[in-house]
């Protein structure tokens, strides 16, 4: 995305959203660190993690995966989930739906480095209505999915959008927290980050209901590209000094077409 393109939808997001607070974040040039992209939800029975090294968040996400580890998933009522290594650094288990409420353990063990993250699944928050939403900024018309739902109240609550246009491979596409409307009917505006979605696209937009610390870490993320400071890495819920992170997280996918 251009930086006119990023100024203006971060803008406008800012008006019609949540606002977000806005983060210091420090450069991390570290010699290379276990990258750990754990990404668990209830919206399939198969999970996956993957394992790489990385010297900064910015690196590539396709480096060589890491072999030999061993990787599990342990609830608060005492059922272990063994992961399997495939390939491309990715363990994989088959037969494993977590649920909402259940508060889940990561262990990771690589080459006699342990690792760990806890993270307890929050409930998904029904979404009442979608829609396309088309806005014209500065003499220029952008398309954003819009989806609308009511806010529990009295209960923080975070989410996560990835987005998928035309089949294509679902990116990051917004993180959005109840701060500043909590309980209140809310609508969630999620667009492309790096290209402009066009009549005639088919989007999927995958959403997250999160636990705080992965909303704090893509809040991060996407505040830092917002931005024209240096990447930096996002702060990980993992021990001992990993990138990444770990989530358990409610989900639901939601198709819609731009018209004509």
């Amino acid at each position: 995305m251009n930086a006119k393109r990023s100024f203006i939808l971060s803008g406008l997001l800012l008006l019609i959203s949540s606002c977000e607070e806005k983060m210091d974040l420090a450069l991390n040039k570290a010699a290379a660190r276990v990258v750990i992209d754990a990404q668990l939800s209830d919206a399939g029975s198969v999970q996956r993690i993957r394992l790489s090294r990385s010297v900064g968040f910015d690196d590539p996400i396709n480096t060589s995966g890491i072999k030999g580890a061993t990787v599990s998933v342990k609830d608060n009522e005492n059922r272990n989930y063994s992961f399997q290594y495939e390939k491309d650094g990715n363990y994989i288990h088959r037969n494993f739906k977590p649920l909402a409420g259940r508060t889940y353990t990561l262990h990771v063990d690589v080459q006699k480095q342990q690792y760990s993250a806890t993270c307890q699944m929050p409930a998904y928050v029904a979404v009442e209505s979608t829609n396309i939403s088309e806005k014209n900024l500065a003499g220029e018309n952008y398309f954003f999915a819009a989806l609308t739902f009511k806010d529990p109240a009295k209960i923080s609550n975070y989410y996560i959008y990835t987005l998928s246009t035309n089949g294509g491979p679902f990116r990051f596409a917004r993180a959005e927290s109840d701060q500043f409307n909590d309980g209140l009917k809310v609508t969630h505006y999620i667009t492309d980050q790096e290209k402009d979605l066009s009549r005639g696209d088919t989007i999927t937009v995958r959403r997250y209901c999160v636990d705080q610390k992965t909303y704090q870490y893509w809040n991060e993320y996407q505040s830092n590209n917002l931005s024209n400071a240096a990447p930096s890495n996002p702060k990980s819920n993992i021990s001992n000094n990993a990138l990444g992170y770990f989530s358990v997280a409610a989900a639901k996918e939601y198709q819609l077409q731009i018209g004509q």
